[in-house]
């Protein structure tokens, strides 16, 4: 489905209309921050959580601008309204400029992509790639090495590319948050390390609140075979149980991860687009 408007700087235009001119040098230098919003029967899923994510994102690499989380917030429902939209993909960047008055924000309504359900019970495909983004904790536009990453993954039938640093521990996925889980613990990578999914935060709640324990800690490739299971997180899959990262395959399947999985689902067909 193709929608019919876009938005720019809080303005409501036709899709044709959007265009990026050609000088636009911030934008041709990857310049910008960008956020993915699910939006489901009608619903818009951690709303806060993702404009401040926005927002963090933009003063972790210095881009000024005039927008406050509830321009955004705001711009985004008047988009969905205007599009008639039920179930959909936001897509919001801000593009920065030599000054916060040059600075754009540019929302747009994209089809979702849904994995396909047969992963969920198979468990998916991961390779892994050394890379370790400058900005971890910023969701900007300097996305050449994980886009190489996850095309790597594509042709080799995996579902994504984990990224790995230069002391072999996993940081996170192209498009994901990475997890590991022994018993009722999960490991997750540090939070200073990576970028920190809204998905992911979800489901350290859930865990938290239902008899899980967390742990923050680096986990290497080598140490894989100390888990019973590996997991990512994302808007679009919630949690995509992992079978094979690289050349290690993960025995059957724990029932603990199967009761995570049935908890985060309970909790977001019930909980009302509300974190907290």
């Amino acid at each position: 489905m193709a929608y019919d408007y876009f938005s720019r700087n809080g303005e409501l235009l036709p899709t044709d209309q959007a265009t990026v001119p050609l000088d636009d040098i911030a934008y041709s230098y990857g310049f910008g921050v960008y956020e993915t919003i699910r939006v489901t029967h009608g619903t818009i899923y951690f709303l806060d959580q993702h404009t401040e994510r926005f927002l963090s994102s933009a003063e972790a690499i210095g881009l000024s601008h005039n927008f406050s989380a509830d321009f955004i917030a705001d711009s985004i429902r008047a988009l969905i309204d205007k599009n008639q939209a039920e179930t959909c993909n936001v897509k919001a960047l801000i593009i920065g400029g030599n000054s916060p008055d040059e600075a754009k924000l540019y929302i747009q309504l994209l089809n979702p992509l849904f994995p396909d359900r047969k992963l969920y019970s198979s468990g998916a495909h991961f390779v892994t790639e050394q890379y370790v983004r400058r900005y971890p904790q910023a969701k900007t536009l300097n996305m050449l090495p994980s886009y190489l990453a996850y095309r790597k993954a594509s042709e080799a039938g995996a579902y994504d590319a984990l990224l790995v640093d230069h002391e072999g521990y996993i940081r996170e996925g192209t498009r994901t948050n990475f997890f590991a889980l022994k018993g009722q613990t999960i490991f997750t990578p540090p939070g200073s390390k990576i970028l920190p999914g809204v998905m992911r935060q979800v489901v350290l709640k859930i865990a938290s609140e239902n008899g899980f324990q967390i742990e923050s800690r680096d986990i290497g490739l080598s140490d894989l075979d100390q888990f019973e299971a590996a997991f990512v997180t994302s808007v679009s899959s919630k949690i995509m149980p992992a079978r094979l990262i690289d050349d290690y395959q993960f025995g059957e399947r724990p029932e603990a991860l199967n009761q995570l999985m049935k908890l985060v689902n309970d909790f977001l067909e019930n909980c009302a687009d509300k974190l907290d």
